[in-house]
């Protein structure tokens, strides 16, 4: 497994927390701005205004990572987007190391008390066969979907990606995905030159991710699109791989119902292939390593739609219930969406500090208890 430091360092050939290169006065200046409007923004909420004191902005406004990103490039999205939850994203793997001053305290937060100190385990996928169906009778769950991040050893995030590293990538993920067989076999098709039927059969299977983003857009994650951008799903269409969209990989298992320990089993399946013809970016510290510090350690997002009708009618209570059992609500379509007919998104919130059975575990549980508390309410 490779520290932060010796990614960083066989990726540029140049040590961690280089500042050979100064930031220009141009990016002082926006950082500056940048700053300030934060300061300004009473309503802002996000973690970035939180945790981005004068004393840790002055500390690291003239640093640049190796490969030459800035602080700008951490927190322009968060700085753009006002209504973020967050705010930052990392533009490389040094940035958590060179940034940690920002990073960390953002971490521990999000990650429910993953101190600087502490120290991801490794990875556990678990006994599979311990999951159950969550919903039976199909009376609640209406699909269940089992996500992970990941990237690719040796290449830089969005931000710093050129088009040929773009366009290298998605030639070894394609050519490796081409190799899977049984359930998992299937068909990978690029953005690039995509014929509209093609299109719009993805759009008709809510599989097709599209460009425009507003947050990925603001943190300069959607450069050179739609190169090196595809999609890959498997005959059944229960197993799909998002290529260079927010991560290099986006790797999903999803079903019908509510048979987490299938979906689940998927999952490990499918990552246990790539990952033993594609090596991972990760850290000793902080497990995977993606674009999105929500999205590290395990990088395992567990989620069920649900409808939940007597628990629903007040947004709010429903998320203090969920907040108990470590689970996240969003709406239908995903984060910062609204619920539709009554729909809610509801998954494990905790990625970090955990190994991936128990942060699927997490959400297994906390999804059996609110059924419970709907069927008395």
């Amino acid at each position: 497994m490779f520290s932060l430091w010796y990614l960083a360092y066989i990726v540029k050939g140049s040590g961690i927390g280089s500042t050979s290169k100064m930031v220009d006065q141009e990016v002082l200046d926006k950082l500056e701005a940048g700053f300030q409007k934060l300061q300004e923004a009473k309503g802002c909420k996000s973690l970035l205004k939180k945790h981005l004191t004068r004393e840790i902005f002055d500390k690291l406004k003239t640093r640049k990572t190796s490969m030459g990103a800035s602080l700008l490039d951490v927190i322009q999205s968060g700085v753009e987007n006002l209504d973020s939850g967050v705010g930052v994203y990392a533009p490389d793997a040094e940035a958590y190391t060179l940034f940690r001053d920002l990073f960390n305290p953002i971490i521990e937060e999000y990650h429910v008390g993953f101190g600087p100190s502490d120290k991801h385990p490794p990875k556990d996928f678990g006994n599979v066969n311990t999951l159950v169906n969550v919903d039976p009778k199909g009376e609640f769950v209406i699909s269940t979907r089992v996500r992970c991040g990941r990237s690719l050893e040796g290449y830089p995030f969005n931000p710093c990606l050129t088009e040929q590293q773009y366009r290298e990538m998605e030639e070894k993920v394609s050519s490796t995905l081409s190799g899977m067989s049984g359930e998992l076999k299937g068909t990978y098709y690029p953005l690039t030159g995509m014929d509209k039927a093609t299109q719009q059969k993805l759009i008709d299977d809510h599989f097709l991710f599209k460009e425009g983003d507003r947050f990925l857009q603001a943190a300069n994650a959607c450069r050179f699109w739609p190169t090196g951008r595809g999609i890959f799903h498997n005959d059944n269409k229960t197993f799909l791989v998002w290529v260079n969209e927010e991560d290099h990989l986006r790797i999903i298992s999803m079903q019908k119902g509510g048979d987490l320990k299938q979906v689940y089993s998927r999952l490990v399946d499918a990552v246990n292939n790539i990952e033993s013809r594609l090596p991972f970016s990760h850290d000793d510290r902080l497990g995977f390593l993606t674009f999105c510090p929500t999205n590290l350690g395990t990088t395992i997002r567990a989620s069920v739609h649900i409808k939940l009708p007597k628990l629903a009618k007040n947004r709010d209570q429903l998320e203090a219930i969920a907040s108990r059992y470590n689970l996240q609500v969003r709406g239908t379509r995903g984060e910062h969406t609204e619920s539709e007919g009554g729909v809610y998104d509801i998954s494990n919130k905790r990625r970090m500090g955990l190994t991936e059975y128990d942060a699927v575990k997490e959400m297994q549980d906390g999804i059996l208890e609110l059924i419970k508390m709907e069927k008395a309410a």
